[in-house]
């Protein structure tokens, strides 16, 4: 348990909920509540990074939200399963679609197999690509008024899952007539977006035309609350219903009965710059990954609420630690000799800081240098992914795009991934990595993944820390919340408060 002092003081928590209080003021007006329930009120952690655009990450948030929809979806098990697409199957390098029959989208024009290949299309051709279409070369085309065929320019066993892809959602086109796609008014989901209010707010309103049905409440109301203590005093004070990411330093004064703690296909890891500085060195990467104590950044930081990690794959894909085995490392530590290294992390996630400054210690105690750069994650991506630290923590999700990790690991460690931290670049590794991607689904494919990990963690290009669970705050009144490990379902259909 964190000291008292560590707590924030009550002023804190009062000018905490009446900022929240505002945020939330007159919510329920946008919709008559009374004709079907009150309006759900969410307080998430990440405000849009990209206008909404469903090109980027701002695409969970559309999911989340039940706007947006794709063609597939997927189940419990990561299996693909029907959605805007009603069946598929494969030839060679194609797959052919059917497109659901009868959906609308919030705009009132007609979901066909043009509006499909228009808004994969799009995806495919931009620049950067989606995540979930790295190392991924596809095109879309329209066989008849109801079907579409994927290509790929090899054969892809993952097509369908990549399709569940909240970065795939499949839009209106007046969402594509600007320089930028906007999704306001262009879904096909159970709530339609109708407001933007920048980095604060959103407004969605309940979409009666939905062709799975009508959503339970009339609407949603968004408040955007980077502030984990912020959020946790919404819940408590009962200005918001729904509470996205409550800190772990905030879930032990919460009611239990209130919160929800799930393992994440989500690791806390510390990427190395195997590019220029220290960490070129492969010896002086082991010698970090030597000097980092897991156990104790899980104890002291997250008070428990978290798992050690074996590897980049976490207690919520139970096959990873059921096939993993012992990994050989290249190389042995080094000596640090005051080796001197930056860290970067950002505020977003509460805990980044303080894993930060307890790496800061470790590290410091093993003879490095050590430096922090901490600011909101929106103010420092672009100097992570240029490659501006010698290393940065992150809190990274493992499985956010397709359901399977194979994505993750290529866009994070191949060669020529969008996502690569550590400007990692390694042939054997992008061999195994290819592998991964290319094996058919089950069990072949997941020995595949475990060893494209193991050639990962053997370079010591990334340090995993832990494995972490997400803690939702769900009001006393609120029915049938998601709880989904892959962040993308939170409001659905099914949802209302009493």
């Amino acid at each position: 348990m964190r000291l008292p002092a560590r707590l924030f003081p009550a002023t804190a928590l009062a000018a905490a909920s009446a900022l929240l209080t505002g945020c939330f003021a007159g919510a329920e007006s946008a919709t008559d509540a009374g004709a079907g329930g009150k309006r759900v009120r969410v307080a998430m952690m990440q405000p849009p990074r990209s206008g909404l655009s469903p090109l980027s990450d701002d695409a969970f948030k559309l999911s989340r939200w039940s706007t947006a929809e794709t063609l597939v979806r997927l189940d419990e098990d990561g299996d693909a399963q029907p959605a805007l697409a009603t069946k598929w199957q494969q030839s060679g390098r194609t797959w052919t679609f059917e497109i659901r029959d009868g959906v609308t989208f919030h705009d009132g024009t007609k979901l066909d197999a043009e509006s499909v290949v228009r808004s994969l299309t799009k995806a495919a051709t931009a620049s950067p690509k989606p995540r979930i279409l790295d190392g991924v070369e596809l095109t879309a085309e329209a066989e008849d008024a109801d079907t579409v065929t994927v290509t790929t320019a090899t054969e892809d066993p993952l097509v369908p899952q990549r399709l569940s892809s909240p970065q795939l959602s499949i839009l209106a086109a007046k969402a594509y007539r600007g320089r930028t796609v906007d999704p306001v008014g262009a879904g096909t989901g159970p709530f339609e977006l109708t407001k933007v209010n920048g980095t604060a707010s959103a407004t969605l309103d309940r979409y009666a035309a939905h062709w799975g049905g009508k959503a339970k409440a009339p609407g949603i109301d968004v408040t955007f609350v980077p502030d984990g203590t912020a959020r946790a005093a919404a819940l408590r004070s009962g200005e918001a219903d729904i509470v996205e990411a409550v800190p772990v330093s905030q879930a032990a004064v919460l009611d239990q009965d209130l919160i929800t703690e799930v393992p994440m296909p989500r690791t806390n890891t510390l990427y190395l710059n195997t590019a220029k500085g220290a960490f070129k060195d492969a010896s002086l990467r082991a010698a970090a990954r030597e000097a980092i104590d897991a156990e104790a950044i899980v104890k002291g930081v997250y008070e428990g609420r978290a798992d050690v990690a074996e590897g980049l794959l976490g207690p919520a894909l139970p096959w990873a630690a059921e096939l993993r085995e012992p990994v050989t490392r290249d190389a042995g530590a080094g000596e640090p000799n005051g080796a001197a290294i930056t860290i970067g992390t950002y505020t977003d996630r509460s805990e980044m800081p303080e894993v930060a400054a307890t790496l800061q210690q470790q590290l410091q105690k093993a003879g490095f240098k050590v430096k922090l750069d901490v600011r909101e994650y929106t103010n420092i991506e672009s100097d992570a992914l240029a490659g501006r630290f010698d290393a940065f923590v992150l809190s990274r999700a493992t499985v956010l795009d397709s359901g399977d990790p194979a994505a993750y690991l290529y866009s994070d460690f191949a060669s020529d991934g969008t996502f690569n931290l550590s400007q990692f670049a390694d042939k054997g590794v992008d061999e195994t990595l290819k592998k991964a991607a290319d094996t058919k689904v089950g069990g072949a494919r997941r020995e595949a993944v475990i060893a494209a990990e193991a050639a990962v963690l053997a370079t010591d290009a990334a340090v995993p820390m832990l494995h972490e669970r997400v803690i939702q705050g769900d009001a006393a009144g609120v029915v049938d919340a998601a709880h989904d490990p892959r962040e993308r379902e939170l409001v659905t259909v099914d949802t209302y408060v009493k």
